[in-house]
């Protein structure tokens, strides 16, 4: 093994020890570190940046007029929801140690953050950093399902959904991936969230669709974007936030973060071309939908392999991503007429789940990667990917469906046939996007 090897596989080490719970636990022991505290507290703010209001803008502009007010107030209320829940529990079961249960999910010893004070450090941070930062993923996650049962869902619904589906779904995949679980200790690869963020998204966005059913009129009526300019500004606020998403999960203002940093952004590129060209091979016109949809995918499918890859591997995943996901958007929608309605389970649910199978591929020094775990191949590595992924299609989609189900007994998911046709923002909410 070459110094280069050397080098590439001890920072692929350092990436994943970052994610362990180690981060979690206060260590007054640990100086903190200026650079790396004032990266983190940018990248947390970047991530936040992504929901509000570069989400918010995005599926807003994708829905119809009457329902635009709704989908800012859901990724709204998801943000407030979701803070006040890692406060109360979230973070420590996510990231704290299980014990016994570890393997599965962490602990409730910081609960309200217990312990987590100003002296409390997590690896070169203040631990205060690190719950923020944490937290802005766990509030983009259920804010990207909103976009698969846009325009006919109940407010109330949300609300139910988003509190359950955050305890029972994604904190324990975050802690079997990020917080030392099986996952984790199985050798999982997941730099930024292609298991925890979207596939996982992506799985419950499916089974959300298939629940909640078709909106009405789908697919005769058409149900095109009210304002394209409006989702092409959300657009390019998610490509700025997530740099900090990618990069800032290096923990850390170093290497990593740095080449975190170019894949992103060669990611999304590669993604946004690939998927134009498949449209306008496919229908003779290149859209402005298309290509900022391809980007989303390219990002998207990226993210796992964030930490990992080098400039050629973000190259081949962003021409996969573009591409996949196109064919992926026309097959649910046309071929099994699906309503996803904003195409959340084709893009990061396909884009999650091949970002993190190439991801045990292009980790390989020999693709200018970091570098495999020692005594490891390309084989055993894809293996753990696909185990991670399989896991986590199983765990989301299963507890997804009992919690969809739950909340129809208590409140009803959908509004009623007239109130959908009103739109959700009258019914709902009371109030107009727009002024005549």
């Amino acid at each position: 093994m070459n110094d280069r090897q050397r080098t590439a596989r001890a920072a692929a080490r350092a990436a994943v020890f970052a994610l362990l719970p180690a981060l979690s636990r206060a260590d007054t022991n640990t100086s903190i570190d200026s650079g790396d505290t004032a990266w983190l507290i940018t990248a947390t703010a970047l991530v936040l940046f992504m929901t509000l209001p570069g989400l918010a803008l995005f599926y807003a502009g994708l829905v119809r007029a009457k329902n635009v007010l709704s989908i800012l107030m859901q990724c709204f209320v998801i943000t407030c929801v979701v803070s006040l829940l890692w406060l109360l529990a979230g973070y420590g079961l996510a990231f704290g140690d299980g014990g016994g249960a570890q393997a599965w999910i962490g602990s409730l010893e910081k609960a309200f953050l217990d312990g987590v004070g100003r002296d409390a450090v997590a690896g070169t941070i203040p631990e205060t950093v690190f719950v923020m930062f944490q937290l802005t993923f766990a509030i983009i996650t259920p804010a990207l399902v909103i976009g698969s049962f846009a325009e006919r869902i109940r407010f109330s619904a949300v609300l139910w959904f988003t509190g359950l589906w955050l305890m029972l779904v994604y904190v324990p995949i975050a802690h079997w991936v990020w917080g030392g679980g099986w996952l984790a200790k199985l050798g999982v690869l997941d730099f930024a969230g292609g298991i925890v963020v979207h596939l996982n998204a992506g799985v419950a966005a499916l089974v959300a669709a298939l629940v909640l059913g078709k909106r009405r009129g789908f697919p005769v009526t058409p149900m095109a974007p009210h304002s394209l300019p409006l989702a092409v500004a959300g657009a390019g606020m998610l490509w700025v936030g997530w740099f900090g998403f990618n990069a800032g999960s290096a923990v850390a203002a170093n290497g990593s973060a740095g080449m975190a940093m170019l894949v992103t952004h060669i990611g999304a590129s590669t993604g946004a071309l690939a998927w134009m060209m498949a449209e306008w091979w496919r229908y003779g016109k290149p859209s402005v939908l298309g290509i900022v949809t391809g980007m989303v995918a390219g990002l998207g499918t990226i993210t796992p392999a964030s930490g990992f890859v080098g400039p050629v591997g973000a190259l081949i995943i962003g021409a996969v991503a573009g591409t996949a996901c196109f064919f992926a958007t026309q097959f649910l929608k046309r071929r099994l007429g699906i309503d996803d309605s904003l195409d959340v389970s084709p893009v990061h649910g396909v884009g999650g789940l091949i970002g993190t199978t190439l991801t045990g591929v292009f980790v390989s020094a020999a693709f200018g990667g970091a570098g495999l775990a020692e005594g490891v191949s390309v084989t055993e590595q894809v293996v753990r990917q696909l185990i991670g992924c399989g896991a986590a299609i199983v765990w989301c989609g299963a507890i997804t469906f009992v919690i969809l189900k739950l909340v129809d007994l208590l409140v009803g998911l959908r509004v009623a046939d007239d109130q959908e046709t009103e739109g959700l923002d009258l019914t709902q909410h009371g109030e107009r996007g727009y002024s005549a």
